[in-house]
């Protein structure tokens, strides 16, 4: 491409910094966006700005789609372009924006993390019996006996919990209400906290958990007491309290297999966002499939 039509790029990013105001960071992702659709431009031999419609641009993200960019750098690339366009539109450079209603490659679904059941049995098991200790044992037996949401756990109340019948109730988004059974080790678990909470807990304060100063217990403070633990009990990866509700999930699918049932334990709208758990565990499915389908076993050999 001419130096003259590289030249707008230049009038671009002075346009940024000095009209729009932009930070010299996000004027500097502009320019490198823009240098890898120019390189794309010389790479074809195009001669203007003007010469680049929709079919090239297309073209440009699905090359660099393939050389392992990420579809959200590429949606990037593609809104770095669009901007520049309509800047040379308004200058008068070019009559349409090649850009316009041109997409990125759509990004797969990230699987959720979760804790495989020995390195889950060995967070829970912590020692001491303080009541914080006593209160953070039970908040994380929870959490994984029933697969809770952090708010759901934080706002539950004394009366939400029913021992004698191994059930909690909980109001989960949109308002919906469901009952979700409890564990046997989580049921032992709000027993001791249970004993434990009126050292902590106001007179008058209704949360099933609370804090050191006696209020209900914060999702924060949640988060902090569950990083402290994993750290203590020497578990490798990052936990989180959401954590605990994918393996609650995984588990209960690779041992159930029933995707309605663990739809209704989580409170899933949607059985499309339960179906994520199922991706966890193909790799066994698969295996089995391979060993037992009449069609997918191999032949002896003779």
């Amino acid at each position: 491409m001419h130096d003259a039509e590289k030249a707008w790029i230049d009038k671009f990013i002075r346009h940024l910094a000095y009209e729009r105001r932009l930070s010299p960071l996000t004027s500097k992702h502009y320019r490198r966006d823009l240098d890898s659709l120019l390189a794309y431009c010389d790479k074809i031999s195009l001669s203007s700005w003007s010469d680049l419609d929709d079919e090239h641009v297309r073209s440009f993200s699905a090359q660099t789609y393939r050389r392992g960019l990420s579809p959200r750098s590429i949606q990037r690339q593609l809104s770095s372009a669009r901007s520049f366009f309509r800047y040379l539109q308004r200058e008068g450079h070019v009559k349409k924006n090649p850009v316009l209603g041109i997409t990125a490659p759509k990004s797969g679904k990230r699987l959720p993390g979760n804790l495989d059941a020995d390195r889950m049995a060995r967070l829970l098991d912590i020692p001491g019996d303080s009541p914080l200790v006593v209160r953070d044992r039970a908040i994380l037996e929870l959490l994984y006996s029933s697969g809770l949401r952090l708010a759901e756990l934080t706002g539950l109340n004394v009366g939400d919990v029913d021992l004698s019948d191994k059930t909690v109730a909980v109001t989960g988004k949109g308002g919906k209400d469901r009952i979700i059974p409890v564990g046997r080790f989580a049921v032992e678990a709000l027993l001791a906290w249970r004993k434990a909470r009126g050292t902590l807990a106001g007179p008058d304060e209704t949360a099933l958990f609370v804090s050191n100063r006696g209020t209900r217990i914060s999702g924060r403070s949640v988060q902090a007491r569950v990083n402290h633990w994993a750290k203590r009990q020497g578990i490798d990866v990052h936990v989180y309290p959401h954590l605990f509700r994918h393996s609650f999930a995984t588990h209960m699918l690779e041992s159930s297999h029933d995707l309605r049932g663990v739809q209704e334990l989580l409170g899933h709208a949607n059985i499309s966002t339960t179906q994520v758990y199922t991706h966890l565990d193909f790799q066994h499915l698969a295996q089995i499939y391979d060993k037992t389908h009449p069609r997918a076993r191999a032949k002896n050999k003779t």
